[in-house]
């Protein structure tokens, strides 16, 4: 017998607009202009170390990967981020689920972050009508459409508008593809389920986002970088929302993924940068490098000669050029740094602010 299911089609949902909200982007953002704080001269050394790294990695047309947790746009450094893939320093920024919608409310609204707990405590956490609303029929237009899950949302932002196919259009190319493409037919079947459940018309949906300037993945978008989303299920609120459809977010979110092994098959004399991202990051990374490497090996050479740095606030004495702590060692608990300590090339790790970091990288870079 299956497990009995929760109905969130019960569950009231309020306007984005009546959230009261810790951060505005016009008062948080971080300008490429604006000074890093609290770095000291060793921090200054390694991050103008791995500037070098980035431009010997550009100068042979390597990737330069940046993959970071959702409060590095929640702390306002779209302008830093946009900086480096306007002038190809980065070519591929990758962040969580959190970090798509963080950057689509600045997007849409001009803020972001609501008091969890006391949200959580009036049953309001999360049930926001506009967020799950746009962000989950973004998903299921561009997983139709076969985008991934950061360019489904940066495409909307972009646009400002979705695009909504008849329902004859959907039912045409569900029996078109059945055989050849099932992919696509499932994607055109879910669309078509969601357009008759919520009574969508066809057409132009049009969605101002008049901060759209501060967005990094419209951005992206428009720029043609891959910025690739990689959610966990359950994890963001858009999960909360009915419309929101496990089919749509695993096509797109599955074609990022693949995306972003893609790049990291490429990384030989590339760079990798991980900030603030203590489960996301170091975990798609392993699987992508193992999958690259398997490649790679069946065609006589290997993956090597990249480079690694994690930045975060914790605090780490271990030299993790000696390779991982003891297991009686708490460094050896941090588990991004062990992550990615085994995934060859060479690793180091920066304690710092990522306002600070990206700040002075970005400057270095200049």
């Amino acid at each position: 017998m299956p497990y009995r299911q929760f109905d969130r089609t019960k569950l009231l949902m309020k306007p984005l607009s009546c959230r009261v909200n810790k951060k505005k982007i016009e008062v948080d953002r971080v300008l490429i202009t604006d000074a890093p704080a609290n770095l000291g001269e060793e921090a200054k050394a390694i991050i103008a170390g791995f500037a070098e790294r980035i431009r010997r990695a550009r100068e042979d047309k390597r990737p330069v990967m940046l993959s970071f947790g959702a409060h590095t746009i929640k702390n306002g450094l779209a302008p830093v981020l946009i900086y480096l893939i306007e002038n190809g320093w980065v070519t591929h920024l990758a962040t969580n689920g959190a970090g798509i919608i963080h950057d689509w409310e600045f997007a849409y609204q001009g803020e972001t972050s609501e008091d969890v707990r006391a949200n959580v405590a009036k049953g309001e956490f999360g049930a926001w009508q506009e967020t799950g609303f746009y962000i989950n029929l973004a998903l299921l237009i561009g997983a139709y459409e076969g985008k991934g899950y950061g360019e489904s949302v940066g495409a909307m932002i972009h646009h400002e508008q979705l695009y909504i196919p008849s329902k004859e259009e959907l039912e045409s190319t569900a029996n078109d593809n059945m055989r050849d493409n099932p992919e696509r037919s499932a994607g055109a079947m879910d669309l078509s389920a969601a357009i008759c459940a919520f009574d969508l018309k066809a057409g132009s949906m049009k969605i101002p986002h008049p901060y759209k300037r501060y967005s990094v993945q419209a951005k992206a978008f428009e720029l043609k970088a891959p910025f690739t989303g990689h959610p966990m299920f359950g994890h963001d609120i858009i999960y909360m929302h009915p419309l929101n459809s496990g089919a749509a977010i695993g096509r797109a979110a599955q074609r990022d993924f693949l995306a972003f092994v893609e790049n990291v098959s490429r990384i030989s004399g590339g760079a990798y940068i991980s900030v603030g991202s203590a489960i996301m990051s170091p975990m798609i990374f392993e699987k992508a490098i193992s999958m690259s490497q398997n490649l790679a090996i069946q065609a006589g050479r290997r993956i090597e000669g990249h480079s690694i740095l994690v930045v975060d606030i914790a605090k780490s004495n271990w030299d993790w050029s000696k390779g991982e702590p003891p297991e009686d060692s708490p460094e050896y608990y941090l588990r991004y740094n062990k992550s990615f300590s085994r995934m060859g090339g060479t690793m180091n790790y920066l304690s710092a602010d990522n306002r600070d970091f990206l700040l002075a990288l970005a400057q270095e870079l200049l």
